[in-house]
């Protein structure tokens, strides 16, 4: 009776690395994917706390409260499809070292990790300074304007902004992630790039 021999993942912290190396190799596209990121979240943070300050006030109208909104999805839409334009990007350069590390053993959830914690990175870096960014200026603006208390809700507009960043992100990297897991290995390494 002869046993087989089981192959493992490798840990997370041999994903983490790989999602680190990436990031490093194609560090300034990563680095506009963040600041897209950033841009996208400052904007929707800048309409949370512009609607929460004007709503204090009671100077909002529903017309101006659904424009708001409106400009706000609208700038949360573009960031997600900028982000999975980026990550399919990436997929689309690793074709080769995809099917190299699958060759190797790993498995179809060890590329989808790979894929989501690179993502987790620019999406937590991105979110977390544009809902900073978008809600201090829009704080400080409002202020200037003359308003009595705008940094009351700023805490929570912080909060639902850069959450709503890092998920948007996380979920841009789905697609792209399931694509490079179903890749065939020997197929990947023939591909030229």
């Amino acid at each position: 009776m002869s046993k087989r021999a089981v192959l493992r993942d490798p840990p997370l912290s041999a994903a983490w690395r790989q999602a680190l190396a990436s990031i490093r190799v194609r560090f300034w596209r990563h680095a506009l994917t963040g600041l897209g990121i950033a841009l996208g979240t400052a904007f929707f943070a800048s309409a949370l706390a512009l609607r929460a300050a004007e709503r204090a006030e009671g100077a909002l109208s529903p017309a101006d409260e659904s424009r708001l909104l409106w400009l706000a999805a609208t700038s949360l839409l573009m960031c997600l499809v900028g982000v999975t334009n980026s990550m399919l990007l990436s997929v689309t350069e690793r074709i080769r070292e995809i099917g190299t590390i699958k060759c190797i053993g790993a498995s179809d959830t060890f590329i989808v990790k790979v894929f989501f914690l690179e993502a987790l990175l620019l999406g937590s870096l991105g979110s977390a300074l544009g809902s900073a960014a978008g809600a201090l200026v829009m704080g400080a603006s409002v202020w200037l304007m003359g308003y009595s208390s705008p940094f009351a809700a700023l805490g929570a507009v912080l909060l639902l902004s850069a959450a709503t960043g890092l998920g948007l992100t996380v979920a841009s990297a789905i697609a792209p992630a399931i694509q490079a897991a179903r890749m065939p290995a020997v197929a990947a390494l023939r591909t030229e790039v």
